[in-house]
């Protein structure tokens, strides 16, 4: 186990491993995001470099697929802002390449999308607002702004993974879905899908379940029989939707994990590369596994 103390003179908000793991950037009250290099050999790590640049607390932080741009770092914070780094050469310096500054408080969340849509960024914001950014060789090319997302402001956000669906009637021709997830202070969860006909992201479905805000979401990477979804909230409640892909209705139904017998509010979940297991923790720092039983329940794993 790799451990790092001290890292900064602040409270640390997020951290994210890249593809690799090789890598690491922690995230900030001190305004600075810090890159730290893993070596899971001889379990060490070693400070690459701190990023200045934000002019506030620094919330998240997302490092895009390494085919699209290797060490390519998105983080958000306080001052409403969406920086973009870059590796300037092998070994060389992180450097910003592009500034996201269209909304009008702070961002909270950062996503890169699935690597088969290109390089495309999501952003939520406390003024309630999503935005979308697409970059092209290296640069801004659009931002798609969705007004009213999540009123009193969004938490959180989750692309889901690439699912391709039938795009004629005799089923030779498939298209791939973009949609993604997102979760605010409204205590709603909302299901976004791109429209063709009106070039940008449309509420598909608008889920209803918890009774105060909700601060974090998370899309199974499982692309199998059903979709799965999970939310968490200040209610101290995590509820995992489905919605069944052989179904017509196509509703989402939802599931209380351990009944909403948690003690203290929840702040993040997050699900395993394999999406069979779902962490979630509370603001106690206590992390607890869940697995789905045979009969639809979620039983807790103890080690």
């Amino acid at each position: 186990m790799v451990k790092i103390e001290n890292a900064h003179e602040g409270v640390i908000h997020h951290a994210a491993l890249n593809y690799y793991g090789t890598r690491l950037a922690t995230c900030s009250s001190d305004k600075t995001v810090k890159i730290f290099e893993i070596n899971d050999v001889n379990n060490s790590s070693s400070l690459l470099e701190t990023l200045v640049g934000h002019e506030g607390p620094v919330w998240y932080a997302d490092w895009c697929h390494p085919s699209l741009g290797e060490n390519l770092l998105a983080t958000c914070g306080y001052d409403g802002k969406v920086l973009i780094w870059k590796e300037s050469g092998h070994g060389g310096k992180m450097q910003i390449i592009g500034k996201h500054a269209v909304h009008s408080a702070s961002v909270n969340c950062v996503k890169w999308a699935p690597h088969e849509y290109g390089l495309i960024l999501l952003c939520g914001s406390a003024d309630g607002k999503i935005s979308v950014v697409e970059l092209k060789d290296g640069q801004i090319a659009s931002t798609k702004i969705l007004d009213n997302a999540h009123k009193f402001g969004v938490n959180s956000i989750s692309w889901a993974p690439l699912v391709k669906t039938d795009s004629s009637d005799d089923g030779d021709e498939t298209t791939a879905v973009k949609q993604f997830i997102s979760g605010g202070n409204d205590n709603l969860v909302k299901i976004w899908k791109f429209d063709d006909d009106q070039e940008t992201y449309v509420v598909a479905d608008t889920l209803e379940g918890h009774k105060d805000a909700v601060t974090a979401v998370d899309w199974s990477p499982t692309t199998l029989l059903q979709s799965y979804v999970a939310s968490v909230s200040n209610d101290k409640q995590c509820l995992v939707w489905t919605q069944d892909h052989s179904s017509k209705k196509n509703d989402w139904k939802k599931i209380s994990v351990n009944e909403g017998k948690f003690e203290q509010k929840l702040g993040s979940v997050s699900w395993s590369l394999s999406g069979n297991l779902l962490a979630v923790s509370d603001d106690d720092k206590n992390v607890t596994i869940w697995k789905e039983s045979g009969d639809g329940k979620w039983e807790e794993v103890v080690n």
